[in-house]
């Protein structure tokens, strides 16, 4: 048991860096061809934070753990709002974009609608099902790089980065890549492994230590960025990464091995995620994007409610099984 813990830790610390490692390659051959900073954020690096999620839920199909390929995706979007965004929000609140969050907000619940439609009504995630939320993916990238391209560009940085090699960047991405995978799999096999040695079933693990772990690269740079004085953390981000979660995470993992509902910790007779994870993923986001919306600021009662609903989720997580 011991050991595995200590690979689930390495798991962990291998997708971080390797994330971090990737999305830094990435970019740096991105600015060698002279693509636009905007442009370079929204896609290469926001891609590149959720590969963690894509390689941990895909990895897990691919063994036959769909608890773990499903938790993980709604997992994530719970800990990415409840728990990043809220921190954030609870520090420091202030305005938001409207006109910027219309895109990702919608997108992001028809995405959310479509996958709770399945979960509700047949309970399979079939193959076409995984890649229309591929295809449901491609077609927000394109009307962002769209919308973009008819923005302004930001004022430059007065401070740029000595430019790296562009041997470095590509050693930077092909390391980040592999460390990602690595961890990935260390990840998955040490979570189910624990979660059966405990007799926690593994849909809890993926829904709390997993989502947790896959979605600590956005909890650093939201901490950071706190830190350095930069304000609450982009809203349009937070949502971006949790359209990832359902369109790319998700899409990779059911396209390439379909899966039925996880049928886990059960909830007066029903399917606890039913009853409580996928209402609980509508709620909070919900609450962080509709007053957003409606009054164009944050505000810090949205943070310190977001806060206390995750602390109730996972301490719900752990207390259920038991229950039952």
């Amino acid at each position: 048991m011991v050991k595995a813990i200590l690979l689930f830790a390495v798991g962990l610390v291998f997708l971080i860096k390797g994330g971090d490692w990737f999305v830094d390659g990435a970019t740096g051959i991105a600015r060698r061809f002279h693509l636009p900073e905007l442009l370079i954020g929204a896609t290469v690096v926001s891609i590149g934070t959720t590969l963690p999620e894509v390689m941990v839920s895909t990895t897990a199909a691919l063994q036959g753990s769909s608890s773990i390929a499903y938790g993980n995706a709604i997992g994530s979007v719970i800990c990415n709002t409840s728990l990043i965004a809220a921190i954030t929000v609870a520090v420091k609140p202030g305005p938001v974009d409207r006109k910027a969050l219309r895109t990702p907000v919608i997108f992001f619940f028809l995405a959310a609608v479509f996958y709770a439609g399945i979960a509700y009504t047949t309970g399979f995630f079939s193959r076409t099902a995984g890649i229309l939320l591929l295809v449901g993916f491609v077609v927000y990238m394109v009307i962002t790089v769209l919308q973009m391209k008819g923005s302004p560009n930001p004022p430059a940085e007065e401070k740029e980065e000595k430019e790296r090699p562009v041997w470095l960047n590509l050693v930077l991405l092909v390391v980040g890549a592999a460390l990602i995978a690595v961890g990935a799999n260390l990840l998955v096999d040490n979570g189910t492994y624990i979660a059966r040695e405990l007799g926690v079933p593994e849909t809890v693990i993926a829904l709390t230590f997993v989502a947790l772990g896959t979605s600590l690269p956005e909890l650093v740079t939201a901490i950071t960025s706190l830190a350095k004085g930069h304000g609450a953390l982009s809203l349009g981000n937070v949502i971006g990464a949790n359209l990832f979660n359902l369109v790319l995470v998700s899409g990779m993992a059911i396209t390439v091995t379909p899966f039925q509902v996880p049928e886990g910790v059960q909830i007066l007779g029903h399917n606890a995620s039913l009853v409580m994870d996928i209402p609980v993923m509508f709620t909070v986001m919900l609450l962080l994007t509709v007053p957003a919306i409606i009054k164009g600021k944050l505000s810090r009662w949205q943070g310190v409610t977001l806060l206390c609903i995750y602390a109730v989720f996972c301490g719900a997580q752990f207390i259920l099984p038991m229950l039952g």
